[in-house]
């Protein structure tokens, strides 16, 4: 009676129907959270789906060279993975090989599915295996003596050109002078400073990363978005120590879910697989930078 004398029963029938309002957008909220974690869930899923489809398709890749070194008449191709000083040897084949003005063929084959016409003309029937084998630097002469696609760590720029050697520079496949290596996954760091081969400096740490969600304490959604943040706290202190270092020339390589955030600092960024401790992970990383396929089409 008196709370109805005195207003007070409409108002609190209007509290009540505020708090109603209330729990329907927090459930609301809720639902979009849980729907965003979803999403996140599957797309974290889908790139590491990707990545073992890619170490799969790499590992039969490097299968199928070995067969068909093995028996070069499966398919009158051959191929080749090599790294350190292997590569130097055949870098110093190529730079002997001298003609005629215009008698040797070098291009940069950024994409497979658009070769320039000047490629088609010089390497013939033999344009699939240069297509199958891009990005690459493909070489070849007037005579057809040379043949070779070689994978490029540091990729110049498209060009395609006849002259009287080989065109290419060192530095495209083999490190060479100061330069710095930064390995990026979403749980670990490490940085070294080179000279040529040598490492002059390393620098390198792990980040705590939740990597499953257990039932009960908090709900998925929350659990992903404390993930997200972990991940983006360690890639700004990745950054950071990028940052330092304050390097000429950065590669920047690592885990393909995170590698990308470096795309503006980078004078190269490639996923690589590199497991272990921060120090063995970039050993691991560098080899794979700097490896280099030849395919002999």
């Amino acid at each position: 009676m008196l709370d109805r004398l005195l207003g007070r029963e409409s108002l609190k029938e209007r509290v009540a129907e505020l708090e109603e309002a209330k729990r329907h957008l927090e459930r609301q909220l809720d639902a979009e959270e849980e729907r965003r974690a979803e999403a996140t869930t599957a797309r974290q899923r889908a790139e590491e789906r990707e990545n073992r489809l890619e170490d799969r398709v790499t590992e039969l890749e490097d299968r199928v060279e070995r067969l068909q070194s093995a028996d070069g008449a499966a398919s009158g191709r051959t191929a080749e993975r090599l790294n350190g000083a292997r590569v130097g040897e055949i870098l110093d084949r190529l730079a002997s090989f001298a003609t005629e003005p215009e008698g040797v063929f070098t291009a940069y084959v950024a994409d497979e599915h658009d070769l320039p016409e000047a490629v088609r003309e010089a390497f013939g029937d033999r344009t699939e295996a240069v297509a199958g084998a891009a990005p690459c630097l493909a070489v070849t002469d007037d005579a057809g003596l040379l043949s070779a696609c070689l994978s490029v760590p540091v990729p110049p720029e498209p060009f395609a050109d006849w002259a009287d050697s080989v065109q290419f520079e060192r530095s495209w496949f083999e490190p060479t002078g100061s330069h710095t290596v930064a390995l990026v996954r979403s749980d670990l760091f490490a940085l070294g400073e080179y000279d040529g081969r040598e490492r002059t400096a390393f620098h390198g740490f792990d980040s705590e990363l939740k990597s499953q969600h257990s039932k009960g304490g908090f709900s998925q959604s929350r659990f992903e978005r404390l993930r997200d943040q972990q991940i983006a706290s360690h890639v700004e202190r990745c950054r950071a120590a990028i940052d330092e270092v304050d390097p000429d020339r950065l590669y920047v390589v690592g885990e393909g879910s995170v590698v990308h955030e470096f795309d503006d600092r980078a004078a190269v960024v490639r996923r690589v697989d590199a497991t272990g401790d921060p120090e063995d992970a970039l050993a691991d990383a560098v080899r794979s930078l700097w490896s280099v396929r030849l395919v002999l089409p």
